[in-house]
C-alpha cells in the first residue's frame, strides 16, 4: 500500500474568549511556499495511486457522458431588440461560441430553428454572426471563464469579461462588432461583467458601469467607464464601506434605470440612476433598515411609472408592493401580492402589461403571471400559474430580456426529465415547447421513478427528500435496498431543487439511487426554513441530513454502508460536520471545495468573505457564544479518532471563496488524529471555486468523483443497463 503524505506539524496556539486552540497545520496557508505546493502535489500523487484501480471505470463513465451528449448543438435563440442571440457548442471544442442573427420580422417572436441538415462547419442560422469564439479566447490558458458579455444598446459594441486564472478577477475588453477590432479600453480586477448606460441607443453607446472588490474580495465599488479613456480615469459612482454589504449593478428590463444594490445577508438598499444620463448620480430609493430586505424593478402599473418592491417589511416570506418611481419610504409601499406565510416570493420580472413572479410553496418552485390593467387602484386583472405535471418538477422563468415581448421563456426539469425550454404566450396562454435537452442513446425518462420522501428530524420537523432510481433496480418486489448517493447543501437560503444531470445516469443505470436532502439552512420550504438552519440553529442542518440518511435506511431504501454523501462549499461544511457527528450512518463522504476550517476563517476578518458571513454563522471574534457554537460543529475543530468511512476531499488552488488550505488542513488532521481513516485529497492546480473549465475537462473531473462514489457503493463492477425502457 502506498504511504499517505504526512504534513509536518508546526503548532501555533491562539486564545479567544478564554479558550486556547492549537493549530498544527496553519502553515499550509502560505500558497507561495514551495513546501506547500510540494505537499499538495504529493497528496495528488497519493490520490492517483490509491485510485489507480478505477482508471478504467473513469474512462467508461467519461465515454458514457460523451455518448449521451449532443456535442454540436445550439441554445434556443433569445431576442434582444433587432437580433436573436444564442450559444453554439461544437464536437471536440471545450467552450463553443456566442452568436446572433438579425430579426427578420419585428412582429415575429418565434425563435428561428436550424435546418435539419445544418452542418457543424456552417452557420447554424442564416445570417449568423459569431460574436465571441470562446475556444479562441481560451487558447494558451489552462483555465478560462467568461464572466459575462453585454451588447451595447445601439447593438454595435460587445463588452466581455474573462478570467484565465480561476480567482474571479476579470479583465474587460470592448469589441466593435462591425469592424471586429478591439477598443484600446482594458479594465482589470473587475467583478464579472458590465452594465451599459444609455436607455435608447440613439445617442450611441459611450459608457458603462462595473464593480470592483476590496482586499477581502468583497464587491464594494461601482465605477462608470467612458469609452476611449483609461481605467485610472474612471468615475467612482458608489462606494459601500460597510464590510457586511456586497454591491452589484444592473439595468431594469425597461432600460430606463440603472440600479445599484447594496445588500448584506439581512438588509438591502437600492440606488437609482437615469440610464440615459452619462452624468447621473445615484439616488437612494429607501434607506437601509436593519432586517429589511428589498429588491427593485421598474414597471408600468395602472398606467403609471412605478417601482416594484419585493420586500420583507411586512413578513418573512416577502410581499410584492409598488411605489412611485421616486424615493419612497416603506410605509408608502402599496401591496400587489400581500404577505402569505405559505408562499415565499423570490423574484419578479416586469413586462409591458404583465408581471412574472417566481415563488415557492410546499417545497416546490412556481412561476406566476399577473396581468396588469389601467386602473391604478386595482391594477392586477389576472393571476395564473404556468403549470407542469409532477411533484418534483422544477420550474423557473428563463432569459426574458425584452420589456415589450409578448412571450416569456420558461424552463422545466426534474431528477428524471432533462431540462426543457418553453415559450408561454402572454396573450393566449399557450405553452410551446421550444427545445428538450437532447440525451442520446435512446434515453427514456419513463424508465426511472421519482419520489418525494419525508424524514422526521430529531425535533420532529419533516425534512423533504427528492429521490430518483431506475425502475426495476429494487428487484421484483420493488422493496430491495439499493446503494444511494445522497446530496446536501443547507445554507444561504439556496434551494437545491430537483434537476437532471447526464452524468448521474452512470450511477442510476448501474442500480444506484440519487437523493437530495432538502435540509434546513436552504430555502426549499421558505424563509423560515433558512432561518431555522443558520446562526444559533445551524445544528438543524446537520441533524436533518443525518435524519435523511437514517430515514432512507428505516424505510428500506438502503443500508448505512451503502450511502455515500456529497456536498460542496457550504455543503462541504455539512459533510465534514456530519462525518464527525454520525460517521457510522454513512459508507463514504465526498467533500467538494469544503468550508471545513470554519472557525479559523470566521475569526480572521481579513480573509475573503469573512465579514459578510457574520450574519450567516455569527462573529466568533466579538461574540463568545458564537465562538463556542462554531467551535462545536466546525469539522476541523472536531476531528477525532472516530470510525470514519472513506473520505474524498476535492479543492482548487485558486479558489477565492473557500481557500484550498481548508481541506488541506482538514485532511492533514484526519491523517494525524484518525489514523485508521482512508482519506484522499485532490487539488486542481489551475481552477477556481467551480472547478476546472471546459466541458471535456469537467466531464473528466466528474468521472473521477463518480468512479470513487460507485466504488464505495459497490457498483464499480456493475454493468450499466440501457437508458431505454426498463425491462
Amino acid at each position: 500500500m502506498p504511504v499517505p503524505p504526512s504534513a509536518p506539524r508546526h503548532p501555533v496556539t491562539t486564545t479567544h474568549h478564554g479558550h486556547s486552540r492549537t493549530d498544527e497545520y496553519e502553515w499550509l496557508r502560505a500558497k507561495e511556499d514551495p513546501a506547500v505546493i510540494a505537499h499538495l502535489e504529493a497528496e495528488n500523487a497519493y490520490t492517483q495511486e490509491r485510485t489507480a484501480h478505477l482508471a478504467d471505470l473513469r474512462g467508461r463513465i467519461y465515454d458514457e457522458i460523451k455518448a449521451r451528449t449532443l456535442e454540436t448543438d445550439l441554445s434556443v435563440p433569445t431576442r434582444v431588440r433587432g437580433f436573436w442571440y444564442y450559444g453554439r457548442s461544437f464536437e471536440g471544442r471545450q467552450y463553443g461560441a456566442s452568436c446572433r442573427v438579425p430579426v427578420s420580422d419585428p412582429d415575429d417572436w418565434t425563435p428561428p430553428q436550424p435546418a435539419a441538415d445544418a452542418r457543424p462547419d456552417q452557420p447554424a442560422l442564416p445570417g449568423e454572426e459569431v460574436l465571441l469564439d470562446l475556444d479562441a479566447l481560451a487558447e494558451g490558458h489552462e483555465f478560462f471563464s467568461l464572466g459575462g458579455s453585454s451588447v451595447s444598446p445601439d447593438d454595435r459594441l460587445l463588452a466581455y469579461a474573462v478570467d484565465v486564472v480561476g480567482d474571479e478577477r476579470y479583465t474587460v475588453r470592448v469589441l466593435d462588432l462591425a469592424t471586429r477590432e478591439l477598443h484600446d479600453d482594458v479594465l482589470t480586477g473587475v467583478m464579472g461583467g458590465v452594465t451599459w448606460g444609455d436607455s435608447t441607443g440613439s445617442a450611441g453607446a459611450d459608457h458603462f458601469y462595473y464593480t470592483t472588490v476590496d482586499e477581502a474580495w468583497r464587491p464594494d465599488k461601482v465605477w462608470r467607464h467612458r469609452l476611449g479613456t483609461a481605467q485610472a480615469d474612471d468615475e467612482l459612482v458608489f462606494h459601500e464601506p460597510d464590510g457586511r454589504y456586497f454591491v452589484g449593478v444592473g439595468r431594469t428590463r425597461s432600460r430606463r434605470y440603472v440600479m445599484i444594490a447594496a445588500s448584506s445577508k439581512t438588509t438591502s438598499e437600492f440606488h437609482v440612476l437615469d440610464a440615459a444620463d452619462p452624468q447621473a448620480q445615484p439616488v437612494c430609493f429607501a434607506a437601509r433598515t436593519d432586517g429589511v430586505e428589498y429588491s427593485l424593478e421598474h414597471a408600468v402599473v395602472g398606467g403609471e411609472d412605478r417601482f416594484l418592491v419585493l420586500h420583507n417589511a411586512t413578513g418573512p416570506e416577502f410581499e410584492l408592493g409598488h411605489a412611485p418611481a421616486v424615493p419612497t419610504a416603506p410605509a408608502d409601499w402599496r401591496p400587489l401580492l400581500p404577505h402569505d406565510l405559505a408562499v415565499r416570493l423570490e423574484d419578479v420580472d416586469a413586462f409591458a402589461g404583465h408581471l412574472v413572479v417566481q415563488q415557492r410553496s410546499g417545497g416546490s418552485s412556481q412561476v406566476r403571471i399577473l396581468d396588469l390593467g389601467d386602473d391604478p387602484e386595482s391594477p392586477v386583472t389576472g393571476d395564473r400559474f404556468v403549470e407542469f405535471p409532477g411533484e418534483l418538477a422544477t420550474v423557473g422563468a428563463g432569459s426574458n430580456p425584452a420589456f415589450e415581448q409578448p412571450t416569456i421563456r420558461v424552463g422545466m426539469t426534474s431528477l428524471a426529465r432533462p431540462s426543457a425550454v418553453y415559450d408561454h404566450d402572454l396573450r393566449t396562454g399557450e405553452l410551446v415547447l421550444r427545445k428538450q435537452a437532447p440525451v442520446l442513446g435512446g434515453y427514456d425518462p419513463d424508465a426511472y421513478e421519482e419520489h418525494r420522501l419525508w424524514a422526521p428530524s430529531v425535533d420532529g420537523v419533516e425534512v423533504p427528500i427528492s429521490l430518483v432510481v431506475r425502475k426495476g433496480a429494487r428487484g421484483a418486489s420493488g422493496t430491495d435496498p439499493v446503494p444511494v448517493h445522497l446530496y446536501g447543501y443547507g445554507a444561504y437560503e439556496a434551494s437545491i431543487d430537483p434537476y437532471f444531470a447526464v452524468a448521474r445516469l452512470s450511477l442510476l443505470d448501474r442500480g444506484g439511487a440519487f437523493a437530495i436532502a432538502h435540509v434546513r439552512g436552504g430555502g426549499e420550504m421558505g424563509r423560515h426554513w433558512y432561518d431555522d438552519g443558520k446562526l444559533a440553529h445551524k445544528q438543524h442542518t446537520f441533524d436533518d441530513f443525518i435524519a435523511a440518511a437514517r430515514h432512507l435506511v428505516a424505510a428500506g431504501w438502503t443500508t448505512p454502508e451503502r450511502i455515500v454523501a456529497e456536498g460542496a462549499s457550504a455543503g462541504g461544511l455539512l459533510i465534514g460536520a456530519v462525518a464527525n457527528q454520525a460517521p457510522e450512518a454513512f459508507g463514504g463522504f465526498v467533500a467538494g471545495v469544503p468550508f471545513v476550517d470554519t472557525l479559523t476563517t470566521m475569526l480572521d476578518a481579513t480573509l475573503p468573505l469573512t465579514v459578510p458571513e457574520y450574519d450567516e454563522w455569527g462573529n466568533p471574534s466579538d461574540d463568545p457564544v458564537a465562538y463556542e457554537r462554531i467551535a462545536g460543529y466546525a469539522p476541523y475543530e472536531n476531528v477525532a479518532d472516530l470510525p470514519y468511512p472513506p473520505i474524498l476531499a476535492e479543492t482548487s488552488l485558486n479558489d477565492t471563496r473557500v481557500l484550498y488550505v481548508e481541506p488541506a488542513k482538514w485532511v492533514a488532521r484526519l491523517r494525524e488524529r484518525a489514523p485508521r481513516a482512508e482519506v484522499l485529497l485532490r487539488t486542481e492546480m489551475a481552477a477556481g471555486h467551480g472547478g476546472v473549465s471546459g466541458r471535456y475537462r469537467a466531464w473528466e473531473d466528474r468521472a473521477f468523483s463518480l468512479a470513487w462514489i460507485l466504488d464505495r457503493l459497490g457498483l464499480a463492477q456493475a454493468e450499466p443497463a440501457g437508458s431505454g425502457p426498463a425491462s
